[in-house]
């Protein structure tokens, strides 16, 4: 019985370089090598894959389908892995979708075929032999075969950002790969799915819309899927067992500005009614400026004055966000992402409790989180010094950012 694994590896995995909701930069000096080729625990991850199949007494044959651009970075990684080469098929040259990719490894294999597959994705380098083994036992029974584990999470619909509904989540399952199945079978499958509109986010999908049966195994909560900056620091945490430190930054801001004529404040993106307005070139938010200063720093990128001076007549009444967007894009192009923010508010007045989550959600929105990444609070001065004599407000920000 020969059993051949196929590793998918010749995606761009953007995801991996953007903070979410922002586009990755494609002329910055960020780093944009593919996920697949990045350290983990000091290799490669794509090579933590090709270790695991090829150690694995079940599997005779490994092999890997490459982005057309990657060979070079690829011979490298196939260099050094000793104990592998035995297995190791020479690499493939992927289609532009992961349907293509798994498709001209499928044929690549037909040359000499093999009686079974496991079709894995290199971005999961956590895959161990007891997983690999329960795939390949369920197919001496089965014609395919997939890894699952159960949804825990309560599942939400919404639709504008509104939840309209609660998902029943009995029945439904989390995918995995390696997913398994009788060569002939998915070759054919595959080969009958060229063309066709409808959207396979794996192959199991194929499988199910040709009619081969999957059975279901025991999938494993280690073989998690690596995607975005915060999870390769987890990643590297877990193979190292140490946190990497040196891939966190942590950046700081403050801002203060004096009340003036006017009919509210603008703090955190939020208007609020006040009896005053705060008095600034642009619309005087001292959270996003201070949030602003926090993500410049986190960098090392200077402050909001160089960046947007008071002298230049276009900022003047401007919308803060325009500086959040900004410090966030530069954030981006050095491959960051925000991991959480947290900002307290210094004023005798106006109240900032009944607007603490309007604020929140806005600089959420802004930085690309969740909210329970943000927090907003307030203090007083005691009557102390001139905010709290009540002549203005301050705000002090923290942001931490991940920085690979």
């Amino acid at each position: 019985m020969r059993v051949a694994a196929l590793i998918v590896a010749a995606g761009r995995g953007r995801r991996a370089l953007q903070s979410a909701g922002t586009a990755a930069p494609s002329d910055s000096g960020a780093d944009e090598t593919p996920k697949q080729y990045r350290q983990i625990g000091g290799a490669p991850m794509l090579s933590h894959a090709i270790k695991a199949f090829s150690a694995h007494e079940a599997v005779t044959d490994v092999l890997v389908v490459i982005h057309e651009g990657d060979q070079e970075r690829y011979d490298g990684i196939a260099a050094g892995l000793e104990g592998a080469l035995d297995k190791l098929r020479p690499a493939v040259v992927g289609g532009s979708h992961r349907q293509d990719s798994v498709r001209s490894g499928l044929e690549a294999l037909a040359a000499d075929a093999p009686d079974q597959v496991l079709i894995h994705d290199a971005a999961r380098p956590f895959v161990d032999a007891a997983l690999i083994q329960r795939v390949v036992e369920s197919l001496k029974t089965t014609m395919g075969a997939l890894p699952c584990l159960p949804v825990t999470d309560t599942l939400k619909r919404s639709k504008n950002g509104i939840v309209t509904e609660t998902v029943d989540r009995a029945g439904l399952w989390r995918a995995q790969t390696p997913q398994g199945f009788r060569f002939q079978d998915i070759l054919d499958a595959h080969r009958a799915a060229v063309g066709l509109s409808m959207n396979f986010t794996d192959d199991a999908s194929i499988a199910e819309w040709y009619g081969l049966p999957v059975a279901q195994v025991e999938g494993s909560e280690a073989n998690q899927k690596v995607t975005t900056n915060e999870d390769f620091v987890l990643a590297e945490a877990r193979l190292t067992g140490t946190t990497r430190l040196d891939g966190l930054r942590v950046g700081s801001g403050y801002d203060v500005h004096a009340f003036g004529d006017g009919d509210a404040v603008v703090l955190g993106g939020v208007s609020i009614p006040h009896d005053k307005a705060l008095s600034g070139h642009s619309d005087a938010d001292v959270v996003l400026h201070a949030l602003t200063d926090a993500l410049l720093g986190a960098i090392g990128d200077g402050d909001i004055g160089m960046h947007f001076p008071p002298s230049d007549a276009q900022w003047a009444g401007a919308d803060s966000a325009v500086f959040i967007t900004e410090a966030l894009r530069r954030v981006t192009e050095r491959g960051g992402r925000v991991i959480n923010a947290d900002v307290t508010i210094l004023c005798e007045a106006p109240k900032i409790g009944p607007h603490r989550d309007a604020m929140r959600s806005r600089i959420a929105e802004l930085l690309g989180v969740t909210l329970d990444r943000i927090g907003v609070k307030a203090t007083t001065q005691e009557g102390l010094g001139a905010i709290g004599r009540g002549e203005g407000i301050a705000a002090m920000a923290t942001v931490t950012i991940s920085l690979m």
